[in-house]
């Protein structure tokens, strides 16, 4: 059966609330309380402390689990299959731990360590591997304690590769600030958004100041599905000042004529102020539209600044959503690997992280 993140809340709220559970890393002697749990998608609410060193529970603030997170999470869940929740939330998130250890002390979920294969040239080595969970329906425990199973299985641990064909920024013009690297990254980003939406069936608007970015000897604006003009998208037609005011966005997916998926600013060294700020200029000019995704685009590292300046009165409205790099690679190597089809816009909901609480 493939889970949900219905299953895992619903699970995660049958736990007792009187109980402090532990940690599944051996080595952090701290304590997990529930506090509240949604239902049916979360988010979860905790409080967290470390006794051993002189902690107490009192007083300590309550931390959320998005239903970001506990969607990624289940959507990387496949029984018998161990899974290491660092890789499948690209190391981001201070809470993984904590919804690891939740998860292990349901009934369907040990943890593990498989084997990790060592490739060194041709030669092969199995070492001793990290913890995992692994979700053993047919073969449940105790409910409201975490326990190991063995398990004979062997894991390679090798990152799914994005490869970015060759890039030349020459007439590329981003804030002069940034360092080529800088620039590079971000322009690696825009590419990846751009081909996402290739596969998502979306039409891309490119900043104007981007569209000198050339990718594997084709300018970007070049590319299939990235629009010339945004006066000429049906759903901004008779929104001459909105247009004027999203020239300089980042990027924007069109869908249908009529429906905008996302609007997003990649900020890799900029303030992430100016990208708000921007998106908010067309977001008070455009049309009011439902299931828009004002999203900031960033480095993993940036996530609690996003969410710090997401929550600033004059930006609350936009309910912005936090789109990590990390999240926009493994994104782009799925559409990459597998080539989906008939996935609906909903389906980023997945990979973006609502930075209101």
């Amino acid at each position: 059966m493939r889970l949900t993140a219905q299953n895992l809340v619903r699970e995660i709220g049958k736990l007792p609330r009187n109980i402090e559970y532990q940690y599944i890393n051996e080595k952090n002697s701290g304590r997990i309380v529930i506090h509240h749990v949604h239902e049916p998608e979360g988010p979860i609410e905790f409080k967290r402390y470390n006794p051993a060193k002189g902690e107490v529970l009192a007083g300590k603030k309550i931390e959320t689990i998005s239903t970001q997170m506990i969607w990624r999470l289940a959507n990387s869940i496949v029984a018998d299959k161990p899974v290491n929740i660092d890789r499948v939330f690209g190391g981001s998130y201070n809470t993984r731990s904590v919804l690891e250890s939740l998860v292990a002390h349901t009934s369907q979920f040990y943890w593990c360590k498989p084997g990790r294969i060592e490739l060194i040239n041709t030669n092969k080595a199995v070492k001793p591997g990290h913890k995992h969970i692994i979700y053993l329906p047919d073969n449940p425990h105790e409910f409201g304690v975490s326990q190991f199973t063995e398990v004979n299985m062997e894991i390679s641990e090798f990152n799914i590769d994005v490869v970015y064909k060759g890039l030349d920024l020459m007439d590329y013009f981003p804030p002069e600030d940034m360092t080529i690297e800088q620039k590079r990254r971000h322009a690696q980003i825009q590419i990846a958004l751009v081909k996402i939406g290739q596969h998502l069936g979306f039409r891309t608007w490119v900043a104007a100041n981007d569209k000198g970015i050339e990718y594997a000897g084709q300018r970007i604006d070049q590319m299939e599905g990235v629009i010339d003009r945004l006066s000429e998208e049906r759903v901004l037609s008779a929104y001459p000042e909105a247009v004027r005011a999203a020239r300089l966005i980042d990027c924007i997916w069109f869908r249908n004529g009529r429906l905008m998926p996302a609007v997003m600013e990649v900020e890799h060294s900029t303030g992430v102020t100016s990208g708000l700020t921007r998106m908010k200029g067309f977001y008070d000019l455009g049309p009011a539209l439902q299931d828009v995704r004002w999203t900031i685009v960033a480095p993993d590292e940036y996530r609690d600044k996003v969410i710090s300046e997401a929550n600033r009165e004059q930006f609350r409205e936009m309910n912005t959503q936090f789109f990590s790099y990390s999240a926009v690679e493994e994104l782009y190597s799925l559409c990459e690997r597998r080539k989906p089809q008939g996935v609906t816009d909903k389906f980023l909901n997945c990979f973006m992280e609502p930075c209101l609480p």
